[in-house]
Order: C-alpha cells, then structure tokens, then sequence
C-alpha cells in the first residue's frame, strides 16, 4: 500500500503568520513552509518545496497587498481556492507573565495601530518587528522582562506563549484574502458559485476600457474587482486584474471574455475556483 505523501504549503511569515493560519484553514494537514518574502514563496513552488502557496491579495481595511497583482501574472502559478481570515490581533507573552507585568510589545509596524486604544488604555509601548509571528518567536526563544508580542492566536500556541488578552483590535471587521495556489489550472466546476479571475491589458484606442467593460453589463456578469497596475515600468503600459462571478463555460461569461478579447492585446485567466462562503459576509466573524 502507498503512503499518501503529505501535501506543503508555501507562505510569507514565520510559523504562526495569518498566512500560516490561512493554510491551517485550506488544508489542516498540510506542511506549513514558511518563508521570507512572496518572492521566495513562488521560488519554493518553482523549486519543488512546496506544492501549494498561500498569498494574501487584499485586506478589507488596507486595500490590495503591494507588489501581489504584479508577482501572480508573472508567477506561473494559478489560483484554485480562495480564503478569509479575520484578522485577531492576541497580547502574548511568557508563561507566568501577567498583563499587569507587560509594559511593551514588539509586532508588525501594520499590526501595532490596529490595537493603538487598547495599548494605550493599559499604559504598553510598542516596536515594529519585521513579522508578527516572529517577534512571537523571539520572545519564547529569549525572553525579556515587561515585553509581550501581538500576533495571531496559532502563533501563540505553536511557540508556547500564554495569551493574555485576545482580540483586542480597534476593528472588528479587519480582514485578509488568500488565494491558494498552484501549478495547474483547474477549470472543473466544484460548486454553484465559481469565481474567474483574470488580467489584460486593453489595447490603445479610445475609450478601450469602457468598451471592454460592456461586455460584462451586457451579459449580466458581475464584475466584484477591477484594479489597475503598471508593467515595464512604463506610465502608458497598463494592465488590469479582475475578479468576475462566474465560470468562463457560463454562456453570459464566454460572451463577456470574448468580447473583452477584441479590445484587448493580452487576456490571462490567473484562476477559476469556488467562491468561498465567507465571500458574502459584511459583518465581523
């Protein structure tokens, strides 16, 4: 009998990172590969270290995450599921160290506003790190009197932290997307609602855009994401990524794409994938 070999996630961050919580979600039995920048995520896929890749695409309180839409068009990896992590900030510290005993904490410089009443309620100054879930790390590799960390609740447990407050975030409804990646392109109809996403670049001829987008009013298709970035480093040269509602067989979604087409010099589907449940929540999970 063959063993089923254990599938690896790649990730930005240190083990405990949301990045690590979002692949915990997809896929609880996988191995977590951390690693220190998105780049070195896509390289670990391209090396053979990893079979999936976790991505953070956008935040509900701090928009798009830089240099994303630019690394997944040149990547060569495609999207198979997406995820939402609701992102709870934790004060943690030693075991045996009290919240009385914390007078400063070390986090991610965007982690550290995000929980600002609180810290300033309890009297804790704060330091950037340059991740969360390594500063959580850290601090249970060398411990300092008075210091705490602010991280996610996975961190605390795999690095052995005693948390001493949870969510204490000034905002309830901060969170992030994830796409999960791979090498294939997976077009099979998993579920009712199916997400396409894509990226093109309009050809040069006036009012390219607005004529582009009409095929998706026309069909009935609705458009959830439409952002624009540069490429080349050129102010003329831009491209689009784009999420649509639907799968590129739907009759409305082909007529949409191959109307797109005629306006387009490049068109690349990045994904198709099921829309996740916690697409359509508003309210704080």
């Amino acid at each position: 009998m063959t063993r089923k070999t254990a599938v690896r996630i790649a990730f930005q961050g240190a083990l405990g990172a949301y990045s690590h919580e979002a692949a915990l979600n997809a896929r609880p039995d996988a191995i977590p590969v951390p690693c220190a920048t998105f780049d070195d995520v896509i390289a670990a896929m391209h090396a053979g270290d990893a079979d999936l890749a976790m991505l953070p695409v956008e935040n509900s309180t701090y928009g798009r995450v830089a240099d994303i839409h630019r690394l997944l068009p040149e990547s060569g990896l495609h999207i198979i599921d997406e995820g939402f992590v609701r992102v709870r900030i934790n004060l943690m510290a030693p075991k045996g160290v009290s919240l009385a005993e914390v007078r400063h904490i070390r986090a991610h410089l965007v982690l550290i506003p995000q929980a600002r009443s609180f810290l300033d309620r309890h009297g804790i100054t704060a330091e950037a790190a340059a991740d969360s879930a390594g500063a959580a790390a850290e601090l249970a590799r060398h411990p300092e009197p008075g210091v705490g960390a602010l991280a996610s609740a996975v961190a605390a447990d795999i690095h052995g932290l005693d948390i001493l407050a949870r969510d204490i975030e000034d905002e309830h409804h901060n969170t992030t997307r994830f796409l999960l990646m791979s090498h294939d392109l997976d077009k099979t109809r998993r579920a009712d609602k199916m997400i396409t996403t894509f990226v093109f670049e309009v050809r040069n001829i006036p009012a390219a855009l607005y004529k582009a987008m009409g095929g998706f009013a026309t069909n009935g298709v609705n458009m959830t994401k439409l952002e624009s970035y540069m490429v080349g480093g050129s102010f003329t040269a831009t491209q689009f990524y784009a999420d649509i509602e639907g799968h590129p067989d739907d009759p409305g979604v082909r007529r949409a794409l191959e109307e797109l087409d005629y306006f387009t010099n490049m068109i690349e589907i990045l994904g198709v994938y099921p829309a996740h449940p916690d697409r359509d929540q508003t309210v704080a999970r």
